[in-house]
């Protein structure tokens, strides 16, 4: 073979080569152009599509905290779709990944059953509110001012400063008293006084300090009663109605002026006495 078949013979290779290198890249490159498109339409779509339902919730007066969370979701599930289709333009089999993310799913699932049972608690609370920020309410064995509703716990302060982080399974799953949601609240108190004295003028000071007091409402009004002829004492019931914010300075005052007027007015406040006879037994 002469130089000049070499040369033609390296020639035909490269030209081969060249051909191949063009056919690969056509068809390689056509569908990378089309991955690419799918992948910058897919999230500009999801984009639009992800505003649009914000937008409708805030609409709709939806909680705020429940709607980022939801905006949240639907992009990260539209994204997930737009990544699997531009796999699918590559001819990249994505079966077996769909399958291994899904099986990875059930498996953090079921490990963290708790967290999703208090994520589940969290949304229903967002959706149906049964109380929001600002309410004092009794719940998950807690009692406080709500501070913060999240996906996962509710924050509280509880009366005496401290901050509780009480999770929202617990929250959910037990009955939830929400204790400044009529913005009136009614303070029961009873007050007994002794078997001598009198019913109607102890009732009458009752009366008295309770119509002194400018925090105590006229509607409804007050209930002065007796209840009980209890064991040492005559015992009657006290319930005005207040404003929330007034319950405990109500409740605190009141109680203290009962035992001052009931001083000054000589009512006593029986305690529980017990007699002892001692019988002397002399022997024959």
């Amino acid at each position: 073979m002469d130089t000049n078949d070499v040369v033609a013979a390296a020639s035909n290779d490269a030209g081969a080569i060249v051909d191949k290198v063009v056919e690969i890249s056509t068809v390689y490159g056509v569908k990378i152009l089309g991955a690419l498109l799918v992948l910058i339409i897919g999230l500009w779509v999801a984009k639009m599509i992800t505003k649009s339902v914000g937008r409708l919730m805030v609409k709709k007066g939806v909680d705020e905290t429940l709607s980022k969370f939801c905006c949240s979701l639907i992009g990260m599930a539209l994204k997930a779709f737009v990544f699997i289709a531009a796999l699918e333009k590559l001819d990249v089999k994505t079966a077996s990944f769909v399958a291994i993310l899904g099986a990875a799913g059930l498996a953090v699932g079921l490990a963290l059953q708790g967290s999703l049972a208090n994520f589940a608690s969290g949304v229903l609370m967002l959706i149906f509110k049964p109380f929001k920020v600002g309410d004092v309410v009794d719940a998950g064995g807690s009692v406080g001012s709500v501070l913060e509703i999240g996906i996962f716990t509710t924050i509280m302060k509880s009366p005496d400063n401290k901050k509780l982080i009480v999770p929202n399974g617990s929250v959910m799953g037990g009955t939830i008293t929400n204790i400044n949601t009529f913005g009136t609240r009614r303070v029961d108190l009873v007050a007994g006084i002794g078997y001598g004295d009198d019913i109607d003028k102890a009732k009458k000071v009752l009366e008295e300090i309770l119509a002194a007091d400018e925090r105590i409402l006229k509607d409804p009004a007050v209930t002065i009663a007796v209840v009980e002829l209890a064991d040492s004492s005559v015992n009657f019931v006290v319930r005005p109605w207040v404003n929330a914010a007034d319950y405990w300075g109500v409740h605190f005052d009141v109680t203290e002026t009962i035992k001052k007027r009931f001083d000054e007015e000589g009512i006593s406040i029986p305690f529980p006495q017990r007699d002892v006879h001692v019988y002397e037994h002399k022997n024959d």
